[in-house]
């Protein structure tokens, strides 16, 4: 799934109004799984000059980076944040694992030939779904817009369970990037 997915439905599912804390432990931990690809990827792309091309069709696939993401994207580290959170009665660390964990499962089936190891440490298998989130072949074309109409719905959702105007305003600008990306494609066919 897209990053800003990740957030919105982190947030609609762990948030809770006048819980800056624990809402800031949800969306950080709905952001942590991806945080090491944004890190990486920025540097090549900005600092090394790489191109993209390179970036995602040569080196996120390296042994390198799939051993990086497979440390943030275990359903094992997860578990065990979660599990250390309710051991220490520690709200902050329970979000922050709860969101990351939905995090990874919501990209579980949705990564056809770009997964990460969940699996970490007991495993490096990388489960190669029938489905992508993205990619048209793998019905991405179906997918996308469901995952877009999902978190539109949530968008509004959390519109109306958020009453501050910084809390909307970042409510909206992550509908806005989920959506984006498909009417950038549609009025690109169009106008090609």
């Amino acid at each position: 799934m897209n990053t800003q997915a990740h957030l919105i439905i982190g947030t609609a599912a762990f948030a809770q109004p006048n819980q800056w804390k624990n809402n800031t432990a949800v969306i950080t931990g709905s952001l942590a799984p991806d945080f090491s690809l944004y890190v990486l990827s920025i540097y090549y792309l900005f600092i090394k000059e790489v191109p993209p091309s390179i970036i995602f069709g040569q080196m996120y696939f390296s042994e390198q980076w799939q051993r990086i993401f497979s440390v943030d994207n275990s359903f094992f580290v997860w578990g065990i944040l979660i599990f250390t959170g309710i051991l220490l009665n520690n709200e902050l660390i329970k979000y922050f694992g709860l969101a990351g964990f939905l995090h990874l499962i919501l990209d579980f089936p949705l990564h056809h030939d770009d997964g990460r190891a969940h699996f970490w440490p007991i495993s490096d298998w990388i489960y190669s779904s029938p489905i992508s989130y993205w990619d048209p072949k793998h019905f991405g074309n179906i997918v996308a817009p469901l995952e877009a109409s999902i978190c539109i719905i949530l968008c509004f959702i959390l519109v109306t369970r958020f009453r501050t105007i910084k809390a909307r305003l970042g409510i909206t600008f992550l509908g806005l990037l989920e959506v984006f990306p498909i009417f950038a494609n549609f009025y690109g066919k169009i106008f090609n």
